[in-house]
């Protein structure tokens, strides 16, 4: 086996449309080859020892360049290439944007006993995205989760998030989420700063924000997609119920990992189903 390479999105998904050239250190063309449906390219030919340049393309994504160094068995292993998409550091266009809770997801990972994680996720929220023609800066973001609507699949555990030892849902029915300002951090990514109210707690709450572009949907609107992580410490919100069930083990991890993975449908409202 030769040069091999996989290809993927910023959230992992393959493209199975990339293109790899590789040339040598003269600039002449020495290998092309498209990625399989997996994203992945094996190219089978050995090639000379020595130091090359991988460019891999694909429609809609900025070029990626890497370098790859040859070894004696005639094998180059690029590892994994990210694309971004096209024009990556702009946002969706100006205006309202309605989050389509359908096809979002708003989810949580804590670590359980210290060896795996739990995940949950809010099945019952709604947001909205205002991108302003001006200044992105000064775009917005509001969110509203209802926290009884948790599910981790296990109805008991369930309930038990859902009492005060956790969400204390029947005192603090809703979490909110209202974006503070924004900030570019690098190639189609941001930073949303902003305020999380949770049981009550009001926190300063950054999210990592990648945007991950727009198209047309088959009802004849305009979707941009996004995905962002964050980390919270539930003490941070009054969540301090835990299990030590050994010795500097505790049975619920200190901290949750927060994964959204958003579309939002252009406009002020969702299309009518």
């Amino acid at each position: 086996m030769g040069l091999t390479a996989k290809i993927r999105t910023r959230d992992g998904w393959a493209v199975s449309h990339a293109v790899v050239t590789v040339t040598d250190m003269t600039g002449a063309q020495v290998l092309r080859a498209e990625a399989d449906a997996e994203g992945a390219v094996r190219d089978p030919d050995p090639m000379a020892p020595g130091p090359y340049t991988v460019i891999v393309t694909a429609v809609g994504y900025a070029p990626a360049a890497a370098t790859a160094i040859v070894t004696a068995s005639g094998r180059a292993e690029v590892g994994t290439v990210t694309l971004a998409r096209q024009g990556g550091t702009e946002l969706p266009p100006p205006g309202p944007w309605t989050v389509d809770p359908a096809h979002s997801t708003v989810g949580a990972v804590a670590q359980h006993l210290g060896i795996s994680s739990v995940r949950g996720r809010f099945t019952d929220f709604a947001a909205t995205v205002e991108i302003a023609p001006d200044d992105i800066a000064k775009s917005r973001v509001e969110a509203v989760i209802r926290a009884a609507s948790i599910d981790t699949g296990n109805g008991t555990r369930d309930t038990h998030l859902r009492s005060a030892d956790f969400l204390d849902v029947d005192r603090c029915p809703e979490i909110t989420y209202r974006s503070t300002g924004l900030s570019p951090a690098g190639s189609d990514r941001w930073t949303v700063h902003g305020e999380l109210t949770l049981r009550g707690v009001v926190r300063p709450v950054d999210l990592d924000l990648a945007y991950l572009g727009t198209g047309a949907d088959p009802w004849g609107g305009t979707r941009a997609a996004f995905r962002a992580t964050t980390e919270l410490r539930r003490e941070d919100f009054a969540m301090n119920y835990n299990q030590v069930v050994q010795a500097g083990i505790a049975a619920i991890g200190t901290t949750l990992k927060v994964e959204l993975d958003i579309q939002a449908v252009q406009g002020e409202s969702l299309p009518q189903a």
